[in-house]
């Protein structure tokens, strides 16, 4: 992918900003962090676009985790001026998640691309399967567990999530919520989870990407730089749109919607690392 005509840059410029704009009126219809959007999307993309089957996923993950630097700077500064991050959990907390981000990020960068895929794959199966059959307000406790149980879901909230190129939303929300945790106090817990893991998780990509042959032009590492400039305007400009389109339709049917689609695609990843 070194040396694309204009044609094809323009091609990957254009998939991009399409990725930025899908995730934006998904995150917008659904209330959903981009990131479990963004990374299949690109996926799908640079598929089609055929890069290099080795590093693809490593991009998807390291330019997602990119635009959560901006997007989750936003979100954690809306959500601490209402209220809603829960510092006291953050300050016992971080240190785990931040150990499981640098553990989990140094794994990613060490497996193949088939084994990335593999990971997201199956993860997105769990997510889904929760959104499809977890009822609303059931919980699995009325509060979180002690240490040093709380300190290993803290871990694996950030590997696992660093790993699939995500935020704190995907995994902290109903990890929170499992434990009898107020709503919206866990998504904007989770929204500031996210930055905790997007920071290092960023900065690895970078690292472990260097110098890697077959990334798209204009990657710093495994940070596509075209799409973190593309994506991030687009999906903030169509969020509002995927809000308006939200309030137009049933979101029980737009959650079952998502879950499909979550469900179709790890399937799909699962098969085609498998088969």
């Amino acid at each position: 992918m070194e040396d694309l005509s204009l044609f094809s840059l323009g091609l990957l410029a254009v998939a991009l900003l399409a990725t930025g704009l899908v995730a934006g009126i998904i995150a917008g219809l659904l209330g959903v962090g981009g990131g479990i959007v963004i990374v299949p999307v690109l996926y799908y993309m640079f598929t089609a676009l055929k890069i290099d089957p080795s590093v693809l996923m490593h991009v998807a993950v390291g330019t997602s985790l990119a635009t959560i630097l901006a997007t989750g700077t936003s979100s954690a500064r809306a959500h601490y001026n209402r209220g809603s991050v829960d510092m006291d959990l953050l300050k016992r907390w971080w240190w785990a998640i931040a150990l499981g981000v640098i553990a989990g990020g140094t794994l990613a960068g060490n497996i193949s691309g088939g084994a990335l895929t593999l990971v997201f794959g199956i993860v997105a199966l769990a997510v889904s399967a929760n959104m499809m059959f977890r009822k609303d307000g059931s919980h699995l406790a009325d509060k979180l567990p002690g240490s040093p149980i709380k300190e290993t879901l803290g871990f694996l909230i950030g590997g696992i999530s660093v790993m699939m190129g995500i935020g704190g939303g995907t995994l902290g929300v109903p990890t929170l919520t499992l434990f009898n945790y107020p709503i919206r106090k866990a998504v904007g817990t989770a929204a500031a989870i996210g930055l905790i893991i997007a920071v290092p998780g960023t900065l690895l990509s970078i690292f472990f990407g260097w110098g890697e042959e077959g990334r798209p032009p204009f990657s710093l590492g495994y940070v596509n730089l075209i799409g973190f400039f593309l994506i991030i305007p687009a999906s903030t400009l169509a969020a509002p749109w995927g809000a308006k389109i939200a309030h137009a339709i049933d979101p029980s049917k737009l959650k079952l919607v998502f879950a499909l689609f979550l469900g179709f695609t790890g399937l799909r990843m699962i098969y085609g690392v498998v088969f």
